[in-house]
């Protein structure tokens, strides 16, 4: 067991990260309230209005060395940049799938994106492959192949939440800015995007913002607190708590997109999604279990 002293010191970062992992499972619940709003508006909402934030959070946290730097380094502007990109790509397919009715789908990419970031840590960064984690994938990739071959369609929601956040993650891992500092960095980089979509918008798309009401208009500039406090929480509690209880912790954002679609939303859910679903929740359990194996040994030796 853990000392009573190392449990107090984790228990403030497994709170941040039970929160903002509790704030992205509830995602669907604010996307529905602006379903009739297009899903790139609502993504150029979020990048404008967490932009502030991520700023206040820098200048909250006293440290602006690292963006003092961009002078002296601009490579980092392609590196964050690309990390913004891969960002507002998941932002998007999130917004439009829930708001499409494909809420299931989307809880698989969140299942699946541990696994293929274990992949890509290996094809780029060469890390090893441990024998569970090559089984653990190879069960991911089964599971996705199933449910394309009996669904009739590739689950390319899935897949591109999956892809889009482990690319990020990636970028991230290797970023040479701490984590507020690079949210601000990533989200000024996107942010003229954003402006100039809002700004520029096709003929016969009505800018929803200027015509709404100021409930919907409010609802908009919560885009701005909704994306960035659980990021927020996230970073506070990742410093805090191990690797591996993070890991597991993980889980609790598509299991609870799971349950909103199936039982909230009443999205289909069969035997193919069935049998695609559980390989890819056997590769986690293996994948699970190859983490916290170790540390049990441990503990019997100590």
């Amino acid at each position: 067991m853990k000392p009573a002293s190392s449990m107090s010191r984790e228990s403030p970062g497994i709170a941040c990260a039970c929160a903002a992992y509790a704030i992205w499972g509830l995602y669907p619940l604010y996307f529905k309230l602006l379903q009739h709003v297009p899903a790139l508006q609502i993504l150029a909402h979020r990048v404008i209005w967490s932009l502030p934030l991520a700023l206040a959070a820098v200048a909250w946290s006293g440290d602006w060395r690292g963006l003092a730097r961009l002078r002296e380094r601009p490579a980092w502007l392609a590196h964050f940049g690309a990390a913004g990109l891969l960002l507002v790509c998941n932002w998007g397919v999130n917004i439009w799938a829930v708001n499409h009715g494909h809420v299931v789908e989307a809880s698989l990419g969140y299942f699946l994106n541990p696994l293929l970031t274990i992949g890509l840590a290996t094809l780029v960064l060469h890390e090893p492959l441990r024998r569970a984690q090559r089984v653990a994938i190879a069960l991911a990739v089964a599971g996705v192949a199933w449910m394309g071959v009996a669904l009739g369609v590739a689950p390319w929601i899935a897949l591109a939440l999956a892809a889009s956040f482990a690319g990020y993650s990636l970028l991230r891992k290797t970023a040479p800015l701490g984590a507020f500092e690079g949210l601000a960095l990533e989200t000024a980089l996107v942010f003229p995007l954003a402006i100039g979509y809002l700004a520029w918008l096709p003929a016969g798309q009505a800018n929803v913002f200027l015509a709404s009401t100021p409930g919907e208009r409010l609802l908009l500039a919560a885009a701005g607190p909704v994306t960035t406090i659980p990021l927020l929480l996230f970073a506070a509690g990742a410093r805090r708590i191990p690797l591996a209880m993070l890991g597991i912790l993980q889980y609790v954002t598509p299991t609870m997109l799971l349950v909103l679609g199936v039982a909230l939303y009443r999205e289909r859910f069969d035997m193919a999604h069935g049998v695609g679903f559980g390989l890819v929740w056997v590769g986690i359990a293996i994948y699970l279990g190859d983490r916290l194996l170790p540390r049990r040994d441990a503990h019997r030796l100590s």
